[in-house]
């Protein structure tokens, strides 16, 4: 069975990377071959980014990093902005055709997004369109922090009108002075329709475990 998810944010710097990580360790304790990619990344230093290269770590081994991360701007701007400056287009045909190519070494593909779900690509186009174009169910990674409501039902309101499918979300604690956050769980637990699979703590390690019970039914424990 092939199968591959989106790693979606409700903002950029809510922990897109430890999720989409941690998933990859979890599937591959499964004894699944699983494969990270990042399409697009913004800020490097000699050629690596630190999420392409997490990443990487976490799947099975020897895969292309062109194939990983087709689109690898130095500055860390947003994608549409670094593009411009690079001079080239992001074409989600070749995101689609690396997508493939991973698809093709793997069992499972962990698809992770750049920024929130709406950064634009381009004049026309925002990360949602690269869900859309693989074909792939969203994981929302919440950021628990004062104003995670608002972004993480607006996120599901735009998933939710690409026609994408939101398998699960995450809740993640960004900010540990956070008031009333079991609260705020509680609430987006009610409105966002789908499983929570993990709420992962301030500064959890990296190998914290995620359900996969309800991405993966049948096969959610190692």
């Amino acid at each position: 069975m092939k199968a591959g998810f989106f790693v979606a944010g409700t903002d950029t710097g809510v922990g897109k990377t430890f999720v989409a990580t941690a998933l990859l360790r979890r599937f591959g304790a499964l004894g699944l071959r699983a494969a990270g990619m990042k399409p697009i990344a913004a800020g490097c230093e000699h050629g690596r980014n630190d999420d392409v290269e997490a990443l990487l770590a976490a799947g099975i081994g020897g895969l292309d990093r062109r194939l990983v991360c087709p689109f690898l701007f130095e500055p860390p701007v947003a994608p549409h902005i670094a593009a411009r400056e690079a001079g080239i287009r992001i074409d989600l045909a070749v995101i689609e055709a690396a997508f493939k190519q991973l698809r093709s070494q793997a069992d499972v593909v962990v698809v992770e997004g750049v920024g929130g779900f709406r950064v634009p690509l381009d004049e026309r186009t925002d990360a949602g369109a690269i869900p859309k174009r693989l074909g792939l169910p969203v994981i929302l990674v919440v950021g628990l922090r004062l104003g995670c409501l608002n972004h993480a039902l607006l996120t599901r309101e735009a998933i939710e009108a690409d026609g994408l499918e939101l398998a699960a979300w995450v809740a993640n604690r960004i900010d540990p002075a956070m008031a009333r956050a079991e609260e705020n769980i509680e609430a987006l637990r009610r409105r966002l329709r789908a499983p929570l699979i993990a709420e992962v703590p301030f500064g959890a390690p990296s190998d914290f475990p995620i359900a996969l019970e309800p991405l993966w039914p049948g096969r959610g424990s190692p």
